[in-house]
């Protein structure tokens, strides 16, 4: 077996992290399986309104969302329930799952992965935040690759 670098501590302050637009949103990394041992990663995520991404399912890890601001609707094997501020989400691996954020204001949400790994997947689609206040164009035609490459199923277009 290889070695593991060890995993120590720090404090990232709120502006800090690598930050990505991703699918039109704003991920900023906060804690990645290189600096996790590989158990989770922590991301800042913002959404505007209105923002849904494809119906999807991951092969290999639970995705959690603790909301800071915002509500949305999410969708998972076949149930419907609504999230606002200071609510908190599981989405088990495996299981087809969505979201809708409101109408009325970004969602802002801390997101989780367990183990890590997602954060590959956002930065093989996304594209470096030089400049936060507006998200390039979205990237066509490289989400369904970059899924496959990190276990994540597409499964349908977004929900409306």
């Amino acid at each position: 077996m290889g070695e593991e670098a060890a995993v120590r501590p720090y404090v990232r302050g709120g502006e800090e992290g690598e930050a990505l637009w991703f699918l039109g949103n704003l991920v900023t990394i906060k804690a990645s399986g290189a600096e996790t041992g590989g158990r989770v990663m922590v991301a800042e995520s913002v959404n505007p309104p209105g923002f849904a991404p494809p119906v999807h399912r991951h092969l290999a890890e639970d995705e959690l969302f603790y909301l800071l601001a915002g509500t949305a609707r999410f969708l998972c094997d076949g149930e419907s329930f609504t999230a606002g501020c200071g609510d908190f989400v599981l989405l088990p691996m495996g299981l087809a799952h969505s979201f809708v954020v409101g109408p009325d204001e970004p969602l802002r949400a801390i997101l989780i992965t367990a183990p890590s790994g997602f954060e590959g997947f956002v930065a093989d689609v996304g594209t470096p935040a030089l400049e936060r206040r507006l998200p390039p164009p979205a990237p066509a035609g490289r989400l369904a690759g970059a899924a496959a490459r990190h276990g994540i199923e597409i499964l349908g277009p977004p929900p409306t």
